[in-house]
């Protein structure tokens, strides 16, 4: 069942990411009076069509991408036609080619807007400081001297303040040290201040970075006339630990309590800038759940409010897939925890909507931006490749032989299927474990995912 909801999410993400792309370059080329011969989703042989005009509109088989067609789009089947795409002029080209990207970018703020504005979860970890939750015994932290509570000021020199900014400065770093300042709580004083060299370790299913380390868990709500609220707990405490057990997400502490009725809990509380012991009794509620009565709330956006919060958040990832990008051409990181195919993108889509539309939209925005960036790449058969070439036509104002451009064509599609084929790969190795690397183990959990 969990392999056909993954499947099924996959068809739904990709191909909706797929045709609002695609609409780009349909639409541009539409409103500059180009002839469009085809709209495709997916490749291979045609599971449904229909024409409409000049276009013929077709559902293929193999839900990997899809492509639209113009008429006169080969170089060497050029005529006098001003409707085909090769008589259009070169800025019109262009933005053509521009325009199915673009959408991309647009799809992923208006998905992201969504999210925003039918609430966004306080204490989700984007939205968390850059403070230590749980610590793992033996992690990569503990051994630097890092303790839970410790706020991250530095990275390599660089200011963060969010979660999500250490978090990735880590998984993009697996084996190589990382210089972090720190802030510590000092019980009666000042924060004391200090800086260590953090060597994350390398998860050898991803090959990405681990520290050994969580979020902190926030309380958004506690509910009235709660055991946590007779205890005195209150809305923005993180909760630390429960009897000394680090606590790494709601599903720990649940577990901590759950088994536990009617009997004293000593919680370790981060209050601000204090670090609090603050004793609970769980008890049943009026369904016989064991609870303290704490939880987490929804935040809803204002429209306008949704949309900035959505172009920054899209901004943020933007940058996190560049300074990934070069991180990977820098050899810091290595293809293998860069790169995922269909496998793990059905597996990652298929989660994603089992926890509810929010989740997929994100993941949904987060493959459609990739899309983006990857598709102006300058590939040759990528948008970005066939841009930079009529770039380089306008600077010698005349075209390339078509020669120079089959042979560039065929470098681009022997670039492309490689890529496709490292990625399946890689995909198989990540998922199949068993069967490509022997002894290895599935399933590695990353604590900073948490």
């Amino acid at each position: 069942m969990q392999i056909l909801s993954n499947i099924l999410a996959f068809i739904f993400a990709l191909g909706v990411i797929v045709f609002v792309h695609e609409s780009g370059h349909y639409l541009v080329a539409k409103a500059f009076g180009v002839r469009v011969l085809t709209f495709s989703l997916g490749f291979g042989r045609s599971l449904w069509s229909m024409r409409r005009g000049d276009t013929e509109y077709r559902v293929c088989w193999l839900p990997l991408g899809g492509y639209v067609s113009f008429a006169g789009q080969d170089p060497s089947e050029r005529s006098s036609n001003p409707r085909e795409y090769q008589n259009q002029a070169r800025w019109r080209r262009v933005l053509i080619l521009v325009a199915g990207p673009a959408m991309n970018v647009v799809l992923s703020i208006v998905l992201v807007t969504v999210v925003f504005a039918t609430g966004v979860a306080v204490g989700d970890p984007d939205e968390l400081p850059a403070v230590l939750g749980a610590v793992e015994e033996g992690g990569a932290a503990e051994r630097s001297g890092l303790q839970t509570a410790d706020r991250i000021v530095r990275i390599d020199g660089k200011e963060v303040s969010r979660w999500q900014e250490f978090s990735f400065a880590v998984l993009t770093s697996p084996e190589r040290p990382l210089e972090l300042d720190y802030e510590r709580i000092v019980e009666g004083g000042s924060p004391e201040r200090g800086t260590v060299e953090l060597n994350p370790d390398k998860a050898e299913r991803d090959e990405v970075g681990l520290a050994g380390v969580y979020p902190l868990v926030m309380i958004g709500k506690v509910i009235e006339g709660s055991a946590a609220e007779e205890a005195g707990f209150r809305e923005g405490d993180a909760v630390l630990s429960i009897d000394g057990d680090p606590i790494r997400g709601f599903s720990d502490l649940r577990d901590k309590v759950i088994d536990r009725p009617d009997q004293e809990l000593v919680a370790e509380v981060l209050r601000g800038e204090q670090r609090l012991v603050v004793s609970v009794v769980p008890r049943r509620n009026a369904d016989g759940q064991v609870m303290i009565g704490v939880g987490q709330t929804v935040r809803e956006y204002a429209l306008v409010e949704a949309l900035s919060e959505s172009v920054r958040f899209n901004a943020e990832v933007t940058v996190q897939i560049l300074a990934l990008i070069r991180k990977l051409f820098e050899r810091r990181i290595s293809l293998k925890a860069s790169l995922g195919g269909p496998i793990e993108i059905a597996a990652v889509s298929g989660e994603a909507a089992r926890q509810g539309f929010r989740s997929l939209f994100l993941i949904m925005a987060f493959i459609s931006i990739n899309l983006f960036i990857f598709n102006l790449l300058p590939i040759p058969i990528l948008d970005g490749g066939q841009i930079f070439i009529l770039l380089v036509e306008s600077t010698l104002r005349r075209d390339l032989s078509l020669r120079l451009k089959e042979l560039i064509t065929q470098v681009g599609l022997v670039m492309i299927v490689m890529l496709m084929a490292m990625a399946l790969y890689f995909d198989l190795s990540k998922n199949l474990p068993s069967v490509l690397s022997p002894g290895a183990e599935s399933g590695a959990e990353t604590p900073l995912k948490d």
